[in-house]
């Protein structure tokens, strides 16, 4: 008969044990980035498809763009010297060969490579969502909070109405309301553009300007300068702000209701701890990892509202040129800039993936 040592049944691993052991602690991390990183390319391959035969629906992008200007035999010259008047399927594989290495394209209108304006005009975009995240999180996260600890109370409701009335609010309108309210009828603040027009004449031509007017007003250290770019940009990510806002202060609310309710805030809780501490430490970490989570789709919906929050406010960016050249029907400059936002929306969400995988290992598997 033969004994089995208890010693041996303790240290023995389980398989599952075994394989996790086998594969390393960075295993999981590691296959996990690498994923993330090969979805990047199907899905910018799929959104610039979409944008690609979508332009061409309507049309060829010369025909549309300067057509009316241009004589019957003028036309057909541009539209030959641009190429399309090749096969649709003919102009996609080219174009994709185009931005493989990094081409764009080049607008109609103005003769621009798409490369230059989103060089001029990125850091003005990247700078008005960096403002409206802050204002979403500082608006969200506390409110949020505040809604679960209250909950099913007059300010839980007020918050829950307060939060879906700032997600269905046009961004236009809220840009509009607020411009009335603050600039027109109580004068508190700047109507429209990035900054004066003293102050942006100086960041424009200082030495290595960044475009990001924050970055450059610091650079200065002139504490007018500074606070005149600060006060332009107020009103702006307070409106574009306010549409993320309201769906953290929900995506809050909820998962701090179910760690408030779960087992280890219910053992904290009767060892003592304080109310208050619960809420901060043992509630909050946990409910705010959905919102590392969501941060790359709301940044993409941020991008997507910069068109015409900066359009409503001067806001000289990407959104603006956008709108710009919609309106001067220059598709090429639409489906090059959109097709460059695609992969940045792809490399951000890629970026928060990874974000939150390093802090909860559970987003791993």
């Amino acid at each position: 008969m033969t004994l089995t040592n208890p010693e041996a049944i303790e240290t023995e691993p389980t398989k599952p044990q075994a394989q996790r052991r086998a594969g390393g602690g960075g295993g999981g991390l590691g296959r996990y980035v690498l994923v993330r990183f090969l979805l990047i390319f199907p899905t910018v391959f799929i959104l610039v498809t979409l944008v690609f035969f979508l332009m061409r629906v309507i049309g060829n992008p010369i025909t549309a763009s300067v057509g009316g200007r241009l004589t019957p035999s003028q036309l057909q010259e541009r539209l030959h010297a641009a190429g399309y008047d090749r096969p649709v399927l003919v102009q996609y594989f080219e174009y994709l060969g185009n931005i493989v290495r990094g081409d764009f394209g080049t607008t109609s209108t103005d003769n621009r490579p798409i490369t230059e304006i989103i060089v001029t005009y990125g850091g003005a975009t990247a700078e008005l969502v960096f403002y409206a995240l802050i204002v979403a999180l500082l608006l969200g996260i506390p409110l949020g909070m505040l809604a679960a600890y209250l909950r099913d109370k007059w300010p839980d409701v007020l918050f829950r109405a307060l939060a879906i009335l700032t997600y269905a609010t046009p961004v236009f309108f809220g840009g509009l309301l607020l411009k009335l309210v603050f600039s027109v009828w109580l004068g508190w603040l700047p109507l429209s553009d990035r900054a004066s027009t003293r102050v942006s004449l100086v960041l424009d031509n200082i030495p290595g300007a960044t475009g990001i007017y924050l970055i450059d007003a610091l650079r200065t250290g002139n504490g007018q300068i500074i606070g005149d770019v600060l006060l332009h940009a107020v009103l702006p990510a307070l409106t574009l702000g306010l549409l993320t806002a309201g769906i953290f202060l929900r995506l809050v609310r909820a998962n701090m209701i179910g760690s408030l309710g779960s087992e280890y805030v219910d053992a904290a809780r009767s060892r003592g701890v304080r109310e208050a501490r619960l809420v901060r430490t043992h509630a909050f970490r946990p409910a705010l990892v959905p919102i590392i989570t969501v941060m790359g789709l709301q940044i993409a919906m941020l991008l997507g509202g910069s068109v015409l929050t900066e359009t409503t406010f001067g806001w000289r960016g990407l959104g603006f040129e956008l709108n710009q050249y919609l309106s001067a029907r220059d598709f090429v400059a639409v489906q090059g800039i959109v097709a460059m936002l695609a992969v940045i929306v792809a490399v951000t969400n890629f970026v928060v993936d990874v974000v939150a995988a390093l802090i909860d290992p559970r987003v791993r598997f």
